[in-house]
């Protein structure tokens, strides 16, 4: 029987200073140089999971945007953007606050205009400074250009609480509103409805034709994973809405919990 196993990374794969312990890069590469089938779902880029899982073998096709994109070495096997009517009402309910991706004139950015923006906005854009993907928008129009897939605000807490309750109840977009882990920042992620970690995994479960889907993750947007899995490992640190629906609850991230329970149970 062939077992994908699929993991995040942020609170999960990853450390606290996110990084990847070279306990766990030698568990993880030692499975897979034995026929073993490992790979992420991110809510990170191709461009910042690939600096974070540097040394990580990767061999088949990892998860990114939450499931906007199911990529193999920078290609896209498989993608979701907004339809122009739904980026077109997006825009007129969101305005000039958030950052876009897209891709534009066939090239990935991020776009966001220069103008009024918070705290944990600029700390996002301090860390991405020397990013080919960086794109400053003049106006309202440019910052919505492209074909887009990804959208998030990074602001006040309830201004954005109130944006992520009239967006939730649109059946035409994934909403996922919560306090970025490493900041304590408040944001809120729009994706198409198809774009979910559910929909790519099982994608590439088919695509392997594994047998069995085990999975680990920490947060709101591991809930949808969780719910197509076969077996499903919440990390301790892990928000309480994921440990009630895992199979069971494992070591913490700065702990190597994935790690250990592959070593443990899955080699």
């Amino acid at each position: 029987m062939s077992t994908l196993y699929l993991s995040d990374l942020d609170g999960t794969l990853l450390r606290s200073d996110q990084r990847l312990s070279e306990y766990t890069l030698n568990v993880v590469n030692s499975l897979v140089k034995n026929n073993g089938y490992f790979s992420y779902a991110t809510a990170r880029s191709f461009v910042t999971a690939s600096k974070v899982t540097e040394g990580l073998i990767s061999e088949i096709p990892v998860i990114c945007y939450n499931g906007a994109f199911t990529m193999r070495k920078n290609e896209i096997l498989n993608s979701n953007y907004f339809t122009l009517t739904e980026a077109s009402h997006l825009k007129s309910v969101l305005g000039l606050m958030p950052i876009v991706y897209a891709y534009v004139n066939s090239k990935e950015h991020f776009s966001f205009i220069n103008r009024d923006i918070s705290d944990g906005m600029q700390h996002f854009l301090n860390s991405r400074i020397g990013d080919l993907r960086w794109r400053e928008a003049k106006n309202i129009d440019e910052l919505y250009a492209g074909d887009i897939f990804y959208i998030t605000c990074i602001g006040d807490e309830q201004q954005l609480e109130s944006i992520s309750k009239i967006i939730s109840q649109d059946e035409r977009f994934q909403c996922l509103y919560h306090k970025e882990m490493y900041t304590g920042a408040q944001w809120c992620e729009l994706m198409p409805k198809k774009a979910t970690k559910a929909n790519a995994a099982i994608q590439i479960k088919n695509m392997l034709k594994c047998d069995k889907l085990v999975v680990f993750g920490d947060g709101l947007n591991d809930i949808s994973l969780f719910s197509v899995a076969d077996e499903s490992y919440a990390m301790q640190n892990a928000v309480p809405e994921l440990k009630k629906i895992a199979t069971a609850v494992i070591e913490s991230n700065d702990n190597d919990g994935v790690a250990k329970w592959i070593e443990k149970t899955g080699m």
